[in-house]
């Protein structure tokens, strides 16, 4: 059977292929207008995402054995839950650029597809530089282990509101557009055109022309937005790799894990929004995930170098992962103290 670089037989990738980008082409068609997706409706469609990647969990089974579907269910779960994080921040980004509802859907789904693109190469890297050797694992242990520090040291700074408007995104967008301060339906960018269309209907015209400047193509508030959230990406980015590479060293396994796993963030933002007063300890699930990984990889880099001949197993890391997890819903349901009336 042919194998691709990959390290996965070409009927693998194929499946992999028609069974995400089928899925994505019916969350679009479904999702194509503006509108609020209720929590209902959340649910719905994280569960679809769910089925998606236990369907491509049994391919994998039947195909290639119980460890390597071990593995890919194992990755999925840690990236979902790390991921958990990086919504609240885009919840707060949303929340500071007066995002309305109807539109996030659309700003979550280009942030989703650049996320899918930057995943892609930095798995590539991340995998290709644990050929040279296991002190790798090593910094990437330390990396993992110095994010649950800053996520443990800055845990008390939630209610902190950042000014996104000195934020690198945001200044390198408004380097090369000028700045629209006003939403216009969905849009991105806005010509000249539509600018003075703009303008010649604004109340307070005299404020508006003094913050903007005549230019080819202007940045919406969306577009800002949209900035922000994906350098915020691209740092979670640096954390979650070295995380779901502790699990395995397979591209496909770690690529398909994350991809299936940030596919289904998009209405998984929307079941956070609702309950994020309620899952109060989540975090600290997050962070205890974190430390976690960190042993794991650590011990891996001491076992490829004193062969002292332990490690943890994918099923033993599914079962800590899953656990963890469901320790920090147990929490937050049982003592729910940091709920704020």
């Amino acid at each position: 059977m042919f194998s691709t670089p990959l390290g996965f037989p070409i009927e693998t990738v194929i499946v992999f292929v028609l069974l995400s980008g089928g899925a994505i082409f019916i969350d679009l068609f479904m999702h194509r207008h503006d509108q609020v997706i209720s929590l209902k409706n959340a649910i719905i469609w994280s569960l679809f995402w769910i089925i998606i990647s236990i369907i491509f969990a049994i391919f994998l089974y039947i195909h290639h054995g119980v460890e390597t579907a071990s593995l890919f269910i194992t990755g999925y779960a840690l990236e979902k839950i790390l991921s958990i994080d990086n919504l609240f921040v885009i919840m707060a980004i949303f929340s500071w650029f007066t995002i309305p509802d109807y539109y996030r859907h659309r700003v979550l789904y280009w942030g989703i597809i650049g996320a899918i693109i930057f995943r892609g190469i930095f798995v590539t890297i991340g995998t290709s530089l644990l050929k040279l050797g296991p002190y790798v694992e090593i910094i990437f242990a330390v990396i993992v282990a110095w994010t649950a520090v800053m996520m443990l040291k800055h845990d008390d700074d939630h209610e902190q509101i950042e000014d996104y408007s000195q934020h690198f995104a945001y200044r390198l967008v408004a380097h090369f557009f000028s700045i629209w301060p006003k939403l216009k339906g969905h849009a991105f960018l806005l010509t000249q055109h539509e600018v003075n269309i703009e303008l010649s209907k604004a109340e307070n015209k005299d404020i508006i022309i003094n913050q903007t400047k005549k230019a080819a193509l202007y940045a919406t508030p969306l577009l800002l937005c949209l900035a922000v959230i994906e350098l915020s990406d691209i740092m979670f980015a640096f954390d979650s790799v070295p995380a779901i590479i502790a699990v395995s060293r397979e591209p496909l396994i770690v690529y398909s894990a994350m991809m299936f796993a940030i596919l289904g963030l998009r209405t998984l933002y929307f079941i956070l929004e609702a309950l994020k007063q309620y899952l109060v300890y989540l975090e600290k699930s997050i962070i205890v995930l974190l430390f976690f990984i960190s042993l794991k990889l650590l011990l891996n880099a001491l076992d490829h170098i004193y062969h002292f001949g332990y490690s943890i197993s994918a099923t033993a890391s599914l079962f800590i992962v899953l656990g963890v997890l469901v320790l920090g819903i147990l929490a937050s349901i049982l003592f729910p103290n940091k709920i704020t009336k």
